[in-house]
């Protein structure tokens, strides 16, 4: 193993044990199980053992509860000082255990796949180093020890293993599709980051997690924003983490494609609906509810309900990077800057706000006045926007159903060709088809008519069309 994280304090014994069960097998004549993994981009096949679940160490590098580490800072501290310790297990034990979106709440997965040990005992092998630490399986160790079972199955790696061939194992079983416990969004998204920054290529990372390269270039602009809006959420002690955006997945998803398309027409206005919906993302607004926000809305809908404290003029804003390449560009105009300095206040109240056992009640009740001042504020906003996007469905109802009559018209043109060549068109149907449409026209002209009091070139010519029919 490399040195990354040291040996365990029980490495010595451990690697004694896995090699006399190993000689053990090799001794034998019954049949063996194996495990199959992708060692160093070729398959592998290793031996599997029984291991004492409580000799073995869980895997303080493993992506599984990369965000969640931070959850609790003095742990977190601890376990980078030195993960072997049993206060350090204990920690990563915890997080094992713990829901993604909030580690201080049991995860019901987790629940379950206790539930289905205790029923139908390990159905899968784990996979270990030859020191004891678990590369795969630290969540089935977790369930294991808490049900009292003393063994566990485990494969075992070749000797020379490596902690770069610890993550790049544990990420390959991890996208394999009968993965009973998949990584959460966040840790998803580190998992990509770090193959990133140890040099892999976006495609290749991309076809590794079974994604298309523009969903990977997707997920690290989500990152990036996010990284972002945990730094700007710091108010002294104070601060959200990356996990407490777990579940805003589709969110973000769906921020980043209104993101890209408005800003092909104007930076600007794409900054402004950014900002917009972002803080709409941290009031936890719904999905449908963000769709109504768009570059405009601050200034049609929101600037005028705000609470004065709440339209405070920002500071002169510094350069920043645009999320996702890394790039410098020109401090925001002010439309931006306002709307930016309004998710940076609704983003220090939210930190306050959690922040109940570093903060005083002072502080923690006028974050939490803040943030329900913002949140009513946006809430009254919608309300209009809402009814506004309803009006402009129905202006649009109308006009949509004729192009799409018009698509089914040219496709009917193909099909009596068709017909044509193949001497199968039904002119008895079609004749009566063709009297509905003018039927149809009849009455669109006239609804035309008592509608539209200036028309345009196309409905006159519909009215001059079926003008002599009336006569």
């Amino acid at each position: 193993m490399s040195n990354t994280f040291g040996r365990p304090p029980l490495a010595a014994e451990n690697k004694e044990l896995v090699e006399q069960r190993l000689k053990e097998l090799a001794a034998g004549s019954g049949l063996q199980e194996t495990l199959t993994v992708e060692w160093r981009t070729r398959p592998l096949v290793v031996q599997v053992i029984d291991m004492p679940v409580e000799s073995l160490y869980y895997n303080p590098g493993t992506h599984r509860i990369r965000a969640q580490r931070t959850f609790d800072p003095a742990r977190d501290q601890l376990l980078d000082a030195d993960p072997w310790t049993d206060e350090s297990q204990d920690y990563l034990r915890h997080l094992l255990q713990a829901d993604p979106s909030d580690p201080a709440k049991r995860d019901k997965d987790f629940e379950e796949l206790k539930s289905s040990l205790k029923d139908f005992k390990q159905n899968d092998p784990g996979l270990i180093t030859r020191d004891g630490i678990l590369v795969n399986g630290n969540t089935r160790a977790a369930a294991l020890r808490e049900l009292g079972v003393a063994y566990i199955r485990v494969g075992v790696l070749p000797d020379d293993c490596t902690w770069a061939d610890v993550n790049a194992v544990e990420l390959s079983l991890q996208l394999r599709h009968d993965t009973r416990r998949p990584y959460s969004y966040i840790n998803r998204l580190l998992t990509i980051e770090e193959e990133v920054g140890a040099g892999r290529d976006l495609a290749d990372i991309a076809r590794g997690f079974r994604i298309r390269k523009d969903t990977a270039a997707q997920d690290l602009w989500v990152l990036s924003c996010l990284q972002d809006l945990t730094e700007r959420s710091k108010s002294g002690q104070a601060q959200l983490r990356l996990m407490d955006f777990e579940g805003a997945q589709e969110r973000l998803r769906e921020l980043h494609r209104a993101y890209s398309k408005m800003s092909k027409v104007s930076m600007e206005k794409a900054d402004l609906l950014k900002e917009s919906r972002l803080a709409a993302i941290v009031l936890e607004f719904s999905k449908t509810d963000l769709r109504l926000i768009e570059a405009d809305f601050r200034t049609r809908y929101l600037e005028q309900r705000l609470p004065e404290d709440l339209k405070a003029a920002p500071g002169e804003t510094a350069e920043r990077k645009i999320p996702g390449i890394n790039r410098a560009v020109r401090p925001a105009v002010p439309g931006v800057a306002a709307a930016r300095a309004f998710t940076d206040t609704v983003l220090r109240a939210k930190a306050v706000e959690r922040a109940v056992d570093i903060v005083s009640a002072a502080e923690h009740q006028q974050a939490a006045a803040v943030f329900q001042q913002a949140h009513r504020a946006l809430e009254d906003a919608l309300e209009p926007a809402g009814k506004d996007a309803r009006v402009r469905k129905r202006k649009q109802a109308a006009p949509d159903r004729l192009n799409d009559a018009c698509q089914d018209i040219d496709q009917c043109i193909t099909d009596m060709a068709l017909a044509r060549a193949s001497r199968s068109l039904d002119e008895e149907t079609f004749d009566e088809a063709v009297l509905k449409l003018k039927a149809s026209l009849d009455k669109l002209a006239h609804a035309a008519a008592q509608s539209i009091e200036v028309p345009g070139d196309g409905v006159a010519w519909l009215l001059d069309a079926l003008r002599p029919e009336e006569s």
